[in-house]
């Protein structure tokens, strides 16, 4: 299926981490223009090296998402170098704070705040009116079930995952009548390196990650590429009559089982 993807420029944040490289990856499979943006240079580079080695098109640069003067700077120069950019991944994020909320690191929630959820606005006020004049548009915000349910001990992550999930349907809301789509991608844990492992297996690597997947109807985790391949749909010209949505890459588990 052609997504028609290959005349669009995708700018995926936190694009040098396990999950944004994979929609990198996925999006320049598919044609499109990939900007990888990334605080960490060598991580941005590296996957924007390895996806021009594979034939795509893709631009490392480096930004912090926590600096608007920074990101505004950065946008205007994508601007000038591409066209402008027509697909938005907000998926950023710090995931490794875990606490309960009487012990919880101030600095900690502070930062978290600030990438997670002020970072994606700070991006997404750049580009976003530029997509309603153009009148074609993608926003596709990186949930987590710890958004969609909480998340015990991850109080900053869950919130600003929540956060999100308003965040985009307002976005959807403003964007309706201009082209512009914007939708929710809420995942289940998804690491490649587990997703074959026997419930067993899981046990003995980590206790909690078997309680994850012993706890999905599916019975097993997913695959960043399952995230990516969603990212790359929701971002394409089937998918202009879906915004506003929520959409759960679990396995299942936030099915009521018994």
């Amino acid at each position: 299926m052609d997504l028609g993807l290959s005349d669009r420029t995708a700018l995926v944040t936190g694009g040098g981490g396990r999950i944004g490289s994979e929609d990198c990856r996925v999006l320049a499979e598919e044609g499109a223009e990939v900007v990888v943006l990334d605080v960490d240079e060598d991580a941005a580079q590296s996957v924007a090296d390895e996806i021009s080695e594979d034939g795509g098109t893709a631009h490392a640069v480096v930004c912090d998402l926590t600096d608007r003067e920074d990101v505004a700077d950065t946008v205007g120069a994508l601007r000038e170098e591409t066209g402008g950019v027509d697909v938005l991944v907000n998926n950023a994020a710090m995931v490794d704070a875990r606490d309960r909320v009487a012990n919880f690191d101030d600095d900690v929630w502070d930062r978290d705040v600030a990438i997670n959820l002020t970072g994606a606005y700070n991006v997404t006020r750049e580009v976003f009116p530029a997509m309603c004049d153009r009148g074609w548009g993608r926003v596709i915000n990186m949930s987590s079930m710890a958004g969609w349910q909480g998340g015990f001990g991850q109080i900053s992550y869950s919130a600003t995952k929540a956060a999100l999930i308003g965040f985009g349907k307002t976005l959807a809301l403003e964007g309706a009548q201009s082209g512009v789509t914007s939708n929710v991608i809420a995942p289940n844990i998804v690491v490649e390196a587990l997703a074959d492992m026997s419930i067993e297996e899981l046990e003995e690597f980590d206790s909690h990650f078997a309680r994850i997947a012993k706890a999905t109807p599916m019975r097993k985790l997913g695959k960043e590429r399952d995230v990516a391949d969603m990212v790359a749909f929701l971002s394409s010209e089937q998918a202009s009559y879906v915004t506003g949505q929520v959409v759960g890459v679990t396995g299942g588990i936030d099915l009521f089982s018994f």
